[in-house]
């Protein structure tokens, strides 16, 4: 017998056949002899549909009354499928993120998770009971409900499984495992059977949609079992787990990109001491996170000091970037929404040298241009022109042996 936290994503609970599918699911799981607590994102397209009302009422909601307003999707899905479940003869009580208590900080739609209180969900599953808990949402220490971000469902089913000490975590979305890269851009790339917590993090961050990444972080944090399967069939799926010898043998595991990032170059800017904290400051003080950060030679006591951030956050770091110029006696600033980050992970990189030579050249072969670049142990990332991103995925793909072996006897 085994405690066992399943997630569902908008798409496997897109409809009430689907939700019906996800309820036999979770029933299934516990006739097994399992203990069963499943957390449900929003309906397919519904935080959309609430962000969009939002967008009407508004053009610069205030957040805390926007995270009012989105987190009522899950409390729809949660509701439905306990209802689902005791349809098919089966006990499950739902919960939303304040009647588990979720505690959070007040950062208002991308919070972050300090405790989960689990005596409830216990309490649940002791009577045989499927624990159904909303994703996405928890409250804050004054009772206000807050937002994880997108994807904030993976992390409350982390989070609610490194509370409750699971055995496993399963994120059942509508894709059957993680990938070498998206097959929606390389259709011959390949299923991992297992992929490192630390490849999985740096994927996660350069892209990859299939987990989020804090969820990511809780798993390696207190090492749970992580199963990305699909709710649609019933393949092994991939697992996420800690590193191991036959991992380092892989140079490049998985290819991610993303084109959801805008840069920022300010340009003239002062070198001189405390003048990149006061850029930087301003901008956590609005809670923008900046990923990539380029800063030019200094010439003439001045610099260029190039940064990228989400697009989500693109207008507000613009605006503060506005008032940062005049400051700082910089002499501009520049900003390009049209680029893309290609990156290649993998474990191997640590022992096999001239992986950033031979990407360098793949994307020269293809003349693409890189912008910026910005490496780790585990990865090198380039910033291109979002033109060109399927046309550098595909040929770095390809130039590190990823591709799927097609059996061309089979396809003939």
């Amino acid at each position: 017998m085994a405690l066992i936290v399943q997630k569902y994503g908008g798409t496997s609970v897109g409809d009430v056949d689907r939700i019906k599918n996800v309820a036999r699911r979770c029933i299934e799981a516990q006739k097994a002899g399992h203990d069963v607590v499943v957390v449900v994102s929003a309906m397919s397209g519904e935080t959309n549909r609430l962000l969009k009302l939002v967008s009407q009422v508004t053009e610069r909601p205030n957040e805390r009354e926007q995270d009012v307003v989105v987190a009522t999707g899950e409390q729809v899905s949660i509701g439905l499928v306990a209802l689902a479940i005791q349809s098919m003869r089966a006990k499950a009580t739902s919960f939303l993120g304040h009647q588990v208590r979720i505690l959070t900080d007040s950062t208002f739609s991308k919070a972050r998770i300090r405790s989960i209180d689990a005596e409830r969900i216990h309490q649940a599953l002791s009577k045989k009971h499927i624990a159904v808990i909303a994703g996405f949402q928890g409250v804050d220490e004054d009772g206000n409900v807050t937002t994880l971000g997108r994807g904030g469902s993976d992390t409350t089913a982390v989070a609610v499984a490194a509370a409750l000490k699971a055995d496993a975590c399963e994120i059942y979305t509508d894709v059957d495992g993680v990938y070498t890269c998206d097959p929606n851009v390389v259709p011959v790339a390949r299923k991992l059977d297992k992929i490192s917590y630390e490849e999985m993090l740096e994927l996660a961050s350069l892209g990859a949609k299939v987990l989020q990444i804090r969820s990511v972080e809780f798993a390696m944090k207190y090492k749970v079992p992580l199963w990305v399967k699909s709710s649609f069939s019933d393949d092994a799926g991939t697992l996420v787990c800690e590193e191991d010898r036959s991992m380092e043998e892989v140079v490049v595991s998985g290819i991610a990109y993303d084109k959801n990032e805008a840069k920022i170059a300010i340009r003239g800017v002062p070198d001189i001491p405390g003048v990149a904290a006061k850029i930087f400051g301003a901008l956590d003080q609005k809670s923008i996170v900046v990923d990539l950060i380029v800063q030019n030679v200094s010439l003439n006591g001045k610099t260029d000091l190039t940064f990228t951030v989400g697009k989500a956050d693109f207008v507000k770091a613009r605006d503060a970037v506005k008032k940062l110029v005049k400051q700082i006696k910089a002499e501009g600033f520049d900003f390009d929404d049209q680029i893309a980050k290609i990156s290649i992970v993998g474990v191997g990189m640590r022992n096999h040298s001239g992986v950033a030579a031979k990407m360098f050249q793949v994307l020269s072969k293809e003349r693409i241009n890189i912008q910026m670049i910005s490496t780790s142990e585990i990865k090198v990332s380039c910033v291109i022109h979002a033109n060109y991103t399927e046309l550098a995925v595909r040929a770095l793909h390809t130039a590190f042996g990823l591709d799927r072996k097609v059996d061309v006897a089979a396809a003939g």
